[in-house]
């Protein structure tokens, strides 16, 4: 192949590298020759070439002959080897575009294919790196991550926070281990001008939701002196901002005990504990529980885990969807604000708001949306990778009919 780079080579069939080509990053395992190529003579995160049927060399990438999603290009051409030194580059140019958006070192600092390391998520928190490998292939690189992050970043530590459902399908093992350095106890974020703590080992996903901040700051017009819910509220982070922003008086949900206990602790490290009270319980209970007591709210802020984890899981998670925004308008005063999220992926955005409005109409009311919402710009979108494009949402008015 006359390649820098020499590594097994990955065959497809012919036509199956146009996806490759228009600049996705994914091999189905219904894409590679097998004849040429057999998948089961790779090993789990293996290295390789991918190789176009005309013999012609696409780029470099990994193997897992295991999972659906085969194999996953990191590098086009063959002249860069899987290794430290393109891993420093890929952060390098990560890191410049975080502290173009941001003056503070709190951010998602390399979010997968978008920033060209398929399967690798790191969350910056200051002089602490959280990473996350959901691949067999960047499972097998650890070693190298863990030299870019020190020779680029030189943090405090490094944690591996790798106990995502979505490993299972790699064939991984879930487990969250500090990979190097002095982890505190506590690990601090900064934002809107507050301070959160976090137990990022015991925490959900990486520790911090980053994904929402932009969101987080469209609550401003919205919540001076209001009374606000917050729904999966996890560490406050809604409902703290609405807080700080003026509201009147907060309500935080959520089914964790530990994350109450959170909300708590940051509520009062941000003098608002006077507004904000904190309830461990299951979303759909208790909103069905406020509507039997005729309680309203001005804000109610739904941010769910994702309902539609699978595209098999469709039907019954636009269903929830309805369920919660239908419950959620329940509880609403007559003309009060939605803030509606959906991080699935599976449910387009057309979905999100066809459940908002099929539960409108039965109830009678009327909705206004006022602003769209997506994922934050260090979460950036791929445009030739629609799975990168995952978090939608909608500021709403909820009136009565007209």
């Amino acid at each position: 192949m006359n390649a820098d780079v020499e590594y097994p080579a990955l065959y497809l069939r012919r036509g199956e590298d146009a996806r490759l080509r228009a600049g996705h990053l994914w091999v189905f395992a219904n894409e590679v020759d097998v004849a040429r190529s057999p998948l089961g003579a790779f090993e789990p995160g293996a290295p390789c070439a991918i190789v176009a049927a005309g013999n012609r060399p696409i780029g470099v990438g990994y193997v897992n002959p295991h999972s659906l999603i085969c194999a996953r290009l990191v590098a086009r051409g063959m002249e860069h080897p899987l290794d430290a030194s393109l891993l420093v580059h890929r952060l390098k140019v990560a890191l410049a575009l975080r502290e173009r958006l941001y003056a503070e070192p709190w951010y998602r600092l390399l979010y997968g294919e978008a920033d060209g390391v398929p399967g690798l998520t790191l969350d910056r928190f200051d002089d602490v790196i959280v990473a996350q490998a959901t691949t067999a292939g960047i499972e097998r690189l650890k070693p190298q991550v863990e030299a870019a992050v020190r020779k680029v970043l030189a943090p405090r530590a490094l944690v591996w926070k790798n106990d995502a459902g979505v490993r299972a399908l790699e064939g991984l093992p879930s487990y969250a281990e500090v990979a190097f350095g002095d982890l505190p106890d506590t690990l601090c974020v900064r934002e809107g001008g507050l301070e959160f703590g976090l137990d990022v080992l015991a925490g959900q996903k990486t520790g911090w939701f980053y994904d929402q901040r932009s969101n987080r700051d469209a609550l401003a017009p919205f919540v001076k002196g209001a009374r606000v819910l917050d729904m999966f509220a996890y560490l406050g982070a809604w409902g703290l901002r609405a807080a700080a922003l003026g509201a009147g008086a907060v309500t935080c949900v959520d089914a964790s005990a530990a994350a109450v206990e959170w909300i708590g602790r940051n509520a009062a490290a941000n003098g608002v504990a006077g507004k904000v009270s904190a309830e461990r319980a299951d979303a759909f209970e208790f909103l069905h529980a406020a509507r039997e007591r005729r309680e309203h709210f001005d804000v109610v802020i739904l941010d769910p885990p994702a309902f539609v984890k699978r595209r098999k899981d469709f039907k019954a998670g636009a269903l929830a969807y309805r369920r919660i925004n239908e419950l959620a308008m329940q509880v609403l005063a007559r003309d009060g604000i939605l803030v509606t999220c959906s991080c699935s992926y599976h449910l387009p955005r057309p979905a999100l708001l066809d459940a908002v409005q099929k539960g409108a109409r039965h109830l009678e009311r009327t909705v206004q949306v006022l602003q769209q919402l997506q994922q934050a710009p260090d979460h950036p979108i791929h445009p030739a990778i629609p799975e990168t494009d995952y978090l939608k949402g909608f500021i709403c008015r909820v009136l009565p009919a007209a």
